[in-house]
């Protein structure tokens, strides 16, 4: 199999950090790891849609200096051991098998990609990899998978024998994990569950990340800690009034209860640590007022499709609140979800380009193909600011010097879905 074509615009920088990511969609992950450091990125990922998104932002990639090859291609039979030594291994495979909202079907469910990130870090023997998925993958049905799979990504070369069940091979694993044998190339695996809304995003979008480094490169990784709190927007709306003071609009009456607000709208004797979530409004305020079945001429992927719905328990997001999670549905529009809710009781469809913007995604980040099939990628999509903010941290430590492997290194220790963090 060839290697996909380079599409370069900047041939002539020395190479720096270098990555492979899998199952790309529409680029938000690939993206902050371009805005965090990493220069050249190979991706791959099967839905020609997706793929042309990636080609059309291709001139985007200029202002953070990074490099894209784009294979559109079936990961299940992907050669990758044409990109041995890649410094980075990245990936956000579907969400289906284990999101609350799908069939949850786990390790049976022919979308699971999760084996072939396993495969990708065996054959490229990287430095490092960072994983995305969606917080279901920690639920109870499936700990020991999860289990099982960080297990495989601290060793990697230790394979899956044939007819060897998976719940045969965890045992196995786990058993040469507590031999501690510093002769067994490995990663010390670290995970997290991270909500955007706590790094700038302004959606509250609950995910979880895997990375790890190798021995040799660190111990442990270090998340980035939270810049934005619920607390700080709660006082600068009902304690300071800087909110609506900035947005020049006037303050609404208080509501004495309410579960949004709880004991969090008390008085403060100092104001709270940290930036305040970032609202619907911070996010999307200043894009044009568009009517119904209109696109903007000057904003690409701003139009305002009509029909919308509200069903219960899938009401809009508050334009004063922190947008609720921007999903893919199986079409690309969830019933009730992706919208704004009105004054009395009314709701409409955010536009693709408001969907992007709750996501993080720079204004010329251009979408391609219909509604449904953008909505589809944006909801999708790893919000860019939480991408970068989770690199940062990994490029920082691929930067620093390597130390040589000992004996007396530890091993990561068992990762379970109950583990606190």
């Amino acid at each position: 199999m060839k290697a996909p074509t380079t599409t370069s615009q900047d041939r002539s920088r020395e190479p720096g950090i270098t990555a492979v990511e899998l199952c790309v969609g529409a680029g938000g992950l690939a993206l902050g790891a371009a805005r965090a450091g990493i220069s050249k990125q190979v991706l791959i990922d099967n839905d020609p849609r997706a793929c042309e998104t990636l080609r059309e932002n291709l001139k985007a990639l200029v202002s953070v200096q990074s490099s894209w090859s784009i294979c559109c291609e079936d990961i299940s039979g992907y050669d990758f051991s044409q990109h041995s030594g890649v410094d980075v291994v990245i990936g956000g495979p579907p969400c289906q098998p284990f999101s609350r909202g799908g069939s949850r079907r786990g390790w049976t469910d022919k979308r699971e990609m999760l084996p072939h990130l396993v495969r990708a870090v065996r054959e490229c023997h990287p430095r490092g990899f960072l994983i995305e998925n969606v917080r279901g993958l920690l639920d109870p049905p499936f700990n020991d998978y999860f289990t099982y799979v960080t297990l495989q990504l601290q060793f990697p070369g230790a394979e899956r024998r044939r007819g060897e069940r998976w719940r045969e091979h965890r045992a196995r694993l786990l058993r040469l994990q507590a031999r501690r044998s510093a002769s067994e190339p490995r990663y010390n695996v670290t995970w997290r569950t991270l909500n955007a809304a706590d790094y700038g995003v302004a959606q509250r979008r609950e995910r979880v990340f895997v990375v790890g480094l190798r021995a040799d490169i660190a111990e442990t990784f270090a998340f980035p800690e939270p810049t934005h709190t619920r607390e700080k927007l709660i006082f600068e709306q009902w304690e300071t009034s800087e909110y609506w003071d900035r947005h020049g609009v006037a303050r609404p009456g208080r509501l004495s209860r309410s579960p949004r607000l709880g004991t969090d709208c008390l008085p403060h004797d100092s104001p709270p640590l940290g930036a305040a979530w970032r609202t619907v409004r911070d996010a999307i305020g200043d894009l044009p007022r568009l009517s119904r079945g209109r696109a903007s001429r000057g904003i690409a992927n701003h139009c305002l499709n009509p029909g919308a719905r509200s069903y219960a328990g899938h009401e809009g997001s508050q334009l004063d609140w922190v947008a609720k999670t921007i999903k893919a549905g199986r079409h690309g529009v969830p019933g009730g979800e992706n919208t704004l809710s009105m004054r009395g009781g009314r709701v409409r469809y955010l536009s693709v380009r408001e969907c992007a913007r709750l996501q993080s995604f720079p204004d010329d980040w251009v979408f391609s193909g219909s509604w449904c099939s953008c909505m589809r990628q944006v909801g999708n999509a790893v919000p860019v600011s939480l991408a970068e903010a989770v690199a940062v941290p990994l490029v920082a430590a691929l930067k620093g010097p390597a130390q040589p492997a000992s004996p007396k290194c530890a091993l990561a220790k068992p990762v379970l879905p109950n583990s606190k963090h």
